[in-house]
């Protein structure tokens, strides 16, 4: 198992899980490609020499944004998304980060409860953010002080 930063050749399994996860932001390659020229941070988990997660985010400030994530069905709570969302956060942290931040859909309730665990608190609603199907988003924040504990 290692976790290392996204690269081009892994876009095609992005789209799988993405795909198969229509929770979370659907992208196009040409985004995730935008992550592997620098614009974006992203990190992938490889298991088997498989690849059955990703996390993308954004430093703007000192607040790191997490844009989009999710992991293979068939991976999911087995510590994989845990794993992805520490990487991140300890990365975010060393590049001075205070505030991880991120938005997910009101009725998500399994990353809610996923988000809750790992200290996220909700800061807010943006009525109305998604479509198909309409869904107001939560913003969540995690100062990342308490990343660490």
């Amino acid at each position: 198992m290692s976790i290392r930063p996204l690269e081009s050749r892994d876009i095609e399994s992005i789209l799988a899980i993405q795909t198969a996860s229509p929770e979370i932001a659907q992208w196009k390659s040409s985004d995730y490609e935008r992550v592997t020229q620098g614009e974006m941070l992203g990190w992938v988990f490889e298991s088997n020499l498989e690849l059955t997660g990703f996390l993308v985010g954004r430093l703007v400030g000192t607040e790191f944004e997490i844009l989009n994530f999710a992991v293979n069905f068939n991976a999911r709570r087995q510590g994989t998304g845990a794993a992805l969302l520490d990487a991140a956060l300890n990365y975010a942290l060393s590049l001075a980060a205070e505030t991880a931040i991120l938005e997910v859909r009101s009725t998500n309730q399994p990353a809610l409860n996923f988000y809750t665990h790992h200290n996220f608190q909700i800061a807010g609603r943006r009525r109305n953010y998604y479509n198909a199907p309409p869904d107001d988003a939560l913003l969540l924040t995690l100062p990342l002080t308490l990343s660490l504990k």
